[in-house]
């Protein structure tokens, strides 16, 4: 892996950490686009950098980026569980719990283990290492979905605009 490519993992990865995990912990408003953007981004560029490297990827190197993606979907799933829903104004705020910082903790632990388990079976490809923008962008989309079906659900509303139109 290139420096480049190495400097721009850890600039996404305090991006995803700030706008993500520390956000959702200290709590935050919520709008449309907000659940939608971060998932976005990070799966356009997973499913840029895991196109190139998919014509030399094994079978193995796909079955490993399939259990990745199922075991980080189900942790996204519970991470959408364990925050809390309430109205704010014209919009809903969400508040993380201690066992969502368990969770984000133990999804980022599934992910570095998935990159070790790929080398240990020797199924540590360039797949391998391309895909974690991907994999992680595939678990807070279907966090941020269930979030969103819960709000639904609950009938509260949500904003249009970003957070700071809906702080102001």
């Amino acid at each position: 892996m290139s420096p480049a490519t190495v400097l721009l993992y850890v600039a996404i990865a305090a991006l995803v950490i700030y706008r993500v995990i520390y956000r959702q912990l200290r709590g935050t408003l919520l709008s449309r686009k907000g659940l939608m953007l971060m998932p976005l981004i990070l799966v356009a560029i997973g499913v840029f950098t895991a196109l190139q490297a998919l014509p030399r990827a094994s079978a193995g190197e796909l079955a490993l980026l399939g259990v990745d993606i199922v075991v980080l979907g189900a942790l996204g799933a519970l991470r959408s569980a364990t925050t809390t829903l309430t109205r704010s104004g014209n919009t809903t705020f969400q508040k993380g719990s201690a066992l969502t910082l368990v969770l984000w903790l133990a999804t980022i632990a599934v992910r570095v283990g998935f990159g070790f388990l790929g080398g240990t079976l020797g199924v540590s490809g360039a797949l391998t290492s391309s895909t974690i923008m991907l994999t992680l962008g595939i678990s807070i989309a279907v966090q941020n979905g269930l979030t969103y079906l819960r709000i639904q659900r609950l009938g509260l509303p949500l904003a249009d605009q970003d957070r700071r139109s809906v702080n102001a």
